[in-house]
């Protein structure tokens, strides 16, 4: 329960932003079969930047990054 607060505080935003970012680099420098990694780059890219937790249906919570934190308070 404490990751999933954590990944939905701006702290676990710019965290999984950085990894898509990373893992994108990695893919685009690789080249060849590690373009697949691509497509979890763009997925953590999009849920940092919607501001959106995939893991906090599984504990329980709403997805939105607020209403996760205003739970939490």
């Amino acid at each position: 329960m404490s990751f999933v607060r954590f990944m939905s505080s701006p702290a676990g935003r710019w965290t999984r932003s950085l990894a898509g970012i990373a893992l994108g680099i990695v893919a685009v420098v690789l080249g060849g079969a590690w373009m697949w990694l691509l497509a979890p780059a763009v997925v953590f890219m999009a849920v940092g930047a919607l501001d959106v937790c995939l893991l906090a249906p599984l504990a329980g919570l709403p997805m939105s990054g607020p209403k996760v934190r205003e739970i939490a308070r």
